[in-house]
């Protein structure tokens, strides 16, 4: 039989598990809410333990909520650092994983396996350089140049860019615990839901919330293209789900730019290059399971 990959989103509020080789091969899914540590790393090693008396598991794929130590020479590699969610900081999560399991695992951002499942079934395949980013409780996002997932000195952080802010015109302090206005603390669903006293998915398409949340991603994606010079750019997450956002951040982004970059993808052909993911709510998980995929194929 050939070799299956196991995938791990851990998600803030909800973790899924999976094992299987593709979006149409996937073996066994199950998915449970984050609670503590202990409790809900046990119901995914159990998974996955079980999955694996029938199935040839050759490596385990895992896209995490951070922040996260990823640099494989660090005593605390494998673990989620300085996050805020209550009881999660300083959690070793691949060492959980690897000591009970003995398989080998890959380790990443939630946004950048996300980003890797896109590239590799969805909305990406035709590019080795591009973001990926989802808006929904926070911001985050992930890039690929040149084939490979971005990381550096720890990993991006996307959503805590800083974007201008004009107190007169949104009042709205932001909701980010670390920075206020950063981009999460101002475009976040969390910010939306303080700003306007609703949560996002009972504003109608026709509230002045849409058009000033566009205006703030719009303002980031417009960073993002003169620093990376991505080839497309994927949306994901719960507050894009609202589709009358994409129209509206693509004539946001064509604003900024004011024709300075002369490239026909911006120019002509915006609509294919700021798109929603392919894979939905299903990018983290099949993500895992290609970075899964890499490290069998890689070692």
């Amino acid at each position: 039989m050939s070799a299956v990959y196991a995938g791990l989103e851990a998600g803030g509020s909800k973790f899924i598990c999976a094992v299987g080789r593709s979006p149409d091969r996937i073996s066994a899914e199950t998915s449970f809410p984050t609670g503590v540590p202990a409790e809900t790393l046990g119901r995914a090693i159990a998974f996955f333990a079980e999955q694996r008396k029938y199935l040839p598991l050759a490596a385990i794929g895992i896209g995490s909520f951070g922040p996260l130590d990823l640099r494989p020479n660090s005593p605390t590699y494998g673990y989620i650092t300085s996050t805020p969610k209550p009881g999660w900081a300083q959690t070793d999560l691949v060492g959980a994983l690897q000591r009970t399991l003995d398989l080998p695992v890959a380790f990443d951002t939630d946004v950048n396996t996300a980003a890797l499942g896109e590239h590799r079934w969805g909305a990406a395949q035709e590019v080795d350089d591009f973001i990926y980013l989802t808006v929904g409780t926070g911001i985050g996002g992930g890039g690929m140049v040149e084939g490979r997932l971005l990381h550096g000195l720890l990993h991006p952080e996307m959503g805590h860019i800083h974007v201008p802010h004009d107190l007169s015109a949104d009042p709205y302090r932001g909701c980010c615990p670390h920075h206020g206005d950063c981009l999460e603390g101002l475009a976040s669903g969390p910010a939306l839901a303080g700003r306007w006293g609703r949560s996002p998915g009972a504003l109608p398409p026709d509230h002045p919330a849409w058009e000033l949340e566009a205006h703030y991603l719009g303002l980031a994606l417009v960073n993002y293209i003169y620093t990376l010079s991505p080839q497309r750019i994927v949306l994901g997450g719960g507050v894009m789900a609202q589709a009358q956002l994409f129209p509206l951040i693509r004539q946001k982004v064509q604003a900024l730019l004011n024709g300075y970059l002369q490239a026909t993808e911006i120019l002509a052909e915006i609509d294919q290059y700021i798109v929603p993911p392919d894979l939905g709510r299903r990018a983290g998980v099949l993500g895992a399971i290609a970075l899964a995929e890499r490290l069998a194929s890689d070692g």
